[in-house]
């Protein structure tokens, strides 16, 4: 589950229900992994703004881009016809 997060983060930062959206087949539970990403140094969570305007973005840390090569090569060998 933590790759398909991080697939979804390899072209650009997103917020929280971004991700939901695109993820919709997850809950919300699973979606909280990005907290082990966090401490891996995988994933990067940036909070702007205060209380009632709270925005937080999620991209890949300079080390979790590192793994946009396997996690492409994951990608290409599930498609049908790849051998």
């Amino acid at each position: 589950m933590e790759s398909r997060i991080l697939y979804h983060l390899k072209d650009n930062a997103k917020r929280y229900n971004e991700l939901r959206k695109e993820m919709h087949f997850i809950t919300e539970m699973p979606l909280s992994l990005q907290q082990q990403l966090e401490k891996d140094g995988l994933v990067s969570r940036k909070i702007y703004g205060k209380k009632l305007s709270v925005k937080v973005n999620y991209s890949l840390t300079e080390f979790g881009e590192t793994l946009i090569p396997v996690l492409d090569a994951m990608m290409n060998w599930g498609k049908p016809g790849y051998c």
